[in-house]
């Protein structure tokens, strides 16, 4: 549920924030549905998928020398610190060889990785992160303290709800490495071009929050995946 306002980390409780908390405080029962939704549907996924996830874990280990799953620090509500789940798609270790951003045809990316990418699939595990309530199946996609850090004061508002796995920000911006394969300064130019970009659809989407229009960003992501 919605934190009252005195409860918010102090960096929140904004000028900037405070429209689309009055707006959000509105929609309680929404969030509670939202809140139930995610984890029913995550639990069952997680089960109906099994299967799929095994085997996609056993052709990560066999194609690359690393661990099945890619985790790292990101931030969801309330500036919550939490370990995001997705199966491994690119070398070990490559945070620490390349920017924080994945590029076209970085050549960090492991043969399966490609393939898992293509269709969203290291998406997956997931699941137990929206089980677990550190994430929801549709919200502003979680950041790493290195990008949360950047944020403008209006920018915090999107911390209002949990992270998500898809958003309308994530579709328009599906083909995002395209458009950081010809930066020099990769993350730079994701900073001052592509992230202010985003967070326009983010802070909109925090605007007009249902619960309606959240099934309606996982139906326009389904068919964004199949038609790529």
């Amino acid at each position: 549920m919605l934190r009252e306002w005195d409860k918010l980390p102090f960096y929140m409780q904004t000028e900037a924030v405070k429209p689309y908390y009055d707006s959000l405080q509105k929609k309680t029962r929404n969030i509670l549905i939202k809140r139930m939704f995610d984890f029913t549907v995550s639990l069952v996924m997680l089960i109906i998928l099994s299967p799929l996830l095994f085997l996609i874990s056993i052709l990560i280990v066999t194609d690359s020398k690393g661990g099945i799953f890619y985790r790292q620090e990101r931030i969801t509500q309330y500036g919550r610190k939490f370990k995001i789940f997705k199966f491994r798609t690119m070398v070990a270790n490559a945070d620490k060889i390349g920017a924080q951003v994945t590029v076209e045809n970085d050549g960090r990316i492991t043969k399966i990785g490609i393939i898992l990418r293509k269709y969203r699939l290291d998406e997956l595990p997931q699941l137990i992160n929206i089980l677990l309530g550190d994430m929801s199946f549709v919200g502003t996609r979680p950041e790493s303290t290195y990008y949360v850090k950047k944020y403008t004061n209006e920018m915090f508002a999107t911390l209002l709800l949990p992270a998500g796995v898809t958003s309308e920000a994530s579709i328009r911006y599906k083909d995002e490495a395209k458009l950081l394969n010809e930066a020099e300064n990769v993350d730079e130019v994701y900073i001052k071009q592509i992230l202010p970009e985003k967070m326009k659809y983010n802070l909109e989407s925090i605007k007009r929050f249902s619960f309606i229009t959240d099934i309606k960003i996982m139906i326009f992501t389904v068919v964004a995946v199949i038609k790529k």
